[in-house]
């Protein structure tokens, strides 16, 4: 693993543990400060947040990197969620599987938002077979661009695009578990770094 835990106090794998429980529980930090008291590690919520604001972030980098191939049929939609108390869309793409692809935040939801999360996503899992959307305009002008842009450089199967709402169920229903993480944070109190974990069934 990349991460560097130079300097800390607390074995890696105990870090790693706290970040990864309160990333994927609806815990609090005073919650997770009393979970580890019962394992037997005294460490305070203060501390339970350093390391959450620390390292998070370069965990998921480093996954992002590492992460398994997925499958080539992807499953890409927006929700709204809430960033020091300004409503955004949050990106995400899934596979046929349910594996996450990527997420970004974005003020708008428009063609140039579409294509850079796009690009982003298969900057790291390569190029899908076929991307199924709902019917947003600026979701089909992104790709209709994306594959204009393949064709100079070459390739000759375009991605196929599929318009229909059921078969995006998928990635509709993991938004749930994001919401249900997010709500009783009342939001982010800032906007994640480029590459900062959000809440996800498959972190």
């Amino acid at each position: 693993m990349a991460v560097s835990f130079k300097g800390a106090h607390f074995p890696r794998d105990l870090i790693l543990h706290a970040v990864f429980f309160y990333l994927r529980y609806n815990v609090s930090y005073r919650d997770l400060e009393e979970i580890m008291a019962e394992r037997g590690v005294r460490v305070d919520h203060a501390t339970l947040n350093r390391w959450v604001e620390r390292y998070a972030g370069q965990v998921a980098e480093d996954a992002r990197r590492r992460k398994q191939p997925t499958d080539r049929s992807w499953r890409k939609d927006e929700t709204y969620i809430r960033v020091k108390g300004q409503w955004v869309y949050l990106y995400r793409a899934v596979d046929k599987f349910g594996k996450t692809l990527d997420f970004m935040l974005s003020k708008r939801r428009n063609k140039p938002a579409a294509i850079k999360f796009f690009a982003r996503a298969m900057e790291v899992n390569g190029l899908p077979r076929k991307i199924v959307i709902d019917k947003s305009a600026a979701n089909t002008q992104g790709i209709k661009d994306i594959n204009r842009m393949l064709k100079r450089f070459g390739c000759p199967i375009p991605i196929a695009m599929v318009r229909v709402k059921y078969l995006n169920n998928l990635v509709e229903q993991d938004h749930r578990f994001i919401k249900r993480r997010v709500r009783p944070m009342l939001g982010f109190r800032a906007s994640p770094r480029p590459h900062q974990p959000l809440p996800a069934s498959s972190w």
